[in-house]
């Protein structure tokens, strides 16, 4: 089975919110030190906040397309709140402890979203898309803790 072209304005979106990804980690490992202190927190933080967007996808997605009071509707609700309850506490570790919790978050919603509940009523370029973006993002994530381990 083909997946549908991503739409040009999501695909590009979703590019540009790697860029932060990209030059925070780039920023990481080739800025002078004290920017490179910055550069950490800075990718954490913005790290956080995607993880919980992506959280409120599944929540729109539950108040739009699921039936209020039906096991799809409470379970999509619940799930959509375990990003942000994992992305916010993480900021308050180390960083690198932080930067595998985040990536473990990226990873677990990725697979959510491959599940056959966690994909229904979503569009069919949606998948193609957050393959793409998570990939990014778990790259970033893994420079990001090698850089933190000392490389």
């Amino acid at each position: 089975m083909m997946r549908a072209p991503i739409p040009r304005l999501p695909l590009w979106l979703g590019l540009a919110g790697l860029l932060p990804f990209l030059i925070a980690v780039a920023a990481a490992w080739l800025a002078p030190i004290a920017w490179q202190v910055l550069a950490i927190r800075a990718f954490l933080g913005y790290g956080a906040v995607i993880l919980s967007f992506l959280g409120g996808v599944q929540w729109g997605v539950a108040m739009c397309r699921e039936r209020p009071g039906e096991a799809p509707f409470r379970a999509r609700m619940v799930l959509a709140m375990v990003p942000s309850l994992l992305a916010w506490p993480a900021l308050l570790l180390h960083p690198l402890t932080a930067a595998w919790v985040l990536a473990a978050g990226f990873a677990l919603v990725r697979g959510h979203e491959l599940s056959r509940e966690g994909r229904a009523k979503l569009p069919d370029w949606y998948q193609s898309l957050r393959t793409l973006l998570t990939l990014v993002v778990l790259a970033c994530h893994g420079l990001l803790i090698w850089r933190l381990i000392g490389a």
